[in-house]
């Protein structure tokens, strides 16, 4: 009887995690103490983003300097 109470919740907890993906709701994926890996994902992200910024002032540089040397 034990066991199959544990299989019960096991499957419980396994649909409850799958539902909460779908949702949206995966926190865990992203916290540190349950995925290493996302902490060099918060990395790449913040690496992402600067480099994004910067191609972003580089490209508004670029258009700056054409629209003065346009006529």
């Amino acid at each position: 009887m034990d066991i199959e109470l544990l299989t019960l919740r096991v499957r419980l907890f396994i649909a409850s995690a799958q539902t909460a993906r779908e949702m949206g709701m995966d926190w865990w994926t992203n916290d540190p103490f349950f995925t290493p890996k996302a902490v060099n994902r918060a990395t790449e992200v913040n690496e992402l983003e600067q480099q994004n910024t910067e191609l972003r002032d580089r490209v508004a540089a670029l258009e700056r300097t054409l629209e003065e040397k346009r006529p």
